[in-house]
């Protein structure tokens, strides 16, 4: 049986789904609008347990998903949201020990799924121009405990990137075509670069610049989500869905000089039929 901890990022859920998400710390409490919820109450109590304020007012304690952390996070302009990013994270191979460079930091949704992505032997250098941003970035990240693997930079991005031989890069900037040669001269041979732009126009831009660049296989995606009401008398799609956020572009830098296998003459498999 699982039991929360002192530190421990939660979920509340209340009678009427709204839900709150805390850090477990001695002391501190919840106020909310059916009661108060002591955090020391907390602290200790199974998960999946329901808890009591002190009106009587019941609620769930979970440890929240990334999808609902991410839902929830902190913002201040369109973020990319949850169904990019777990797709994201399989197309480019994100997983534990690889490198990501990270272009356009913005509020942290996507820096946050790196993270959580590549530890605990991973990192991400994640650039922003913009200091309000990076700070909200940071605040985002530390409420997560997600700051230790991830590096936030204050730059622009057309002096270059600093790292090299990275595994991953995305671009999630509105001219993602002005930074195609950094981004090259940063990712590793076959290192993975992605990019998210919300018009077709952009996306046309982008694929011209990457027809004339050392990057290939490339691919434009789109992913629409449509939830379904779950009542069992009246199973039905609900009445809104998310539809279209952004349009994904994927590709893999290689090197443009081509690499000749020598030849062994005494192989016979050298030799023609």
């Amino acid at each position: 049986m699982k039991v929360t901890t002192e530190g421990q990022l939660v979920q509340l859920i209340g009678p009427d789904g709204k839900d709150f998400h805390i850090r477990l710390q001695p002391g501190r409490r919840l106020q909310t609008h059916r009661g108060i919820l002591y955090h020391d109450a907390l602290i200790g109590v199974p998960l999946g347990s329901v808890v009591v304020s002190h009106t009587g007012s019941s609620y769930t304690l979970l440890d929240p998903s990334l999808e609902q952390l991410l839902r929830g996070i902190r913002r201040s302009t369109q973020i990319v949201y949850p169904k990019e990013i777990g797709y994201i994270l399989l197309k480019m191979s994100i997983r534990p020990g690889v490198t990501v460079v990270e272009a356009g930091t913005g509020s942290g949704a996507l820096t946050t799924g790196f993270a959580s992505a590549v530890m605990p032997t991973g990192h991400v250098y994640s650039y922003e121009i913009r200091p309000d941003m990076q700070s909200l970035a940071r605040h985002n990240l530390e409420r997560m405990g997600l700051e230790p693997y991830v590096t936030l930079k204050l730059k622009d991005v057309a002096e270059g990137f600093d790292e090299r031989d990275a595994d991953a890069l995305f671009l999630d900037l509105p001219t993602p075509w002005a930074y195609l040669e950094q981004a090259h001269a940063t990712l590793r041979g076959g290192g993975f670069l992605g990019a998210i732009l919300p018009t077709t126009n952009q996306v046309v831009q982008l694929l011209y610049a990457l027809e004339h660049s050392p990057f290939t296989f490339v691919e434009v995606q789109e992913i629409l989500i449509r939830g379904y009401k779950v009542i069992p008398a009246r199973f039905r799609p609900a009445d809104r869905m998310v539809g279209h956020t952004g349009y994904m572009i994927f590709a893999r830098a290689v090197n443009p000089v081509v690499q000749a296998m020598p030849v062994d003459p005494s192989d016979p498999s050298d030799e023609e039929e």
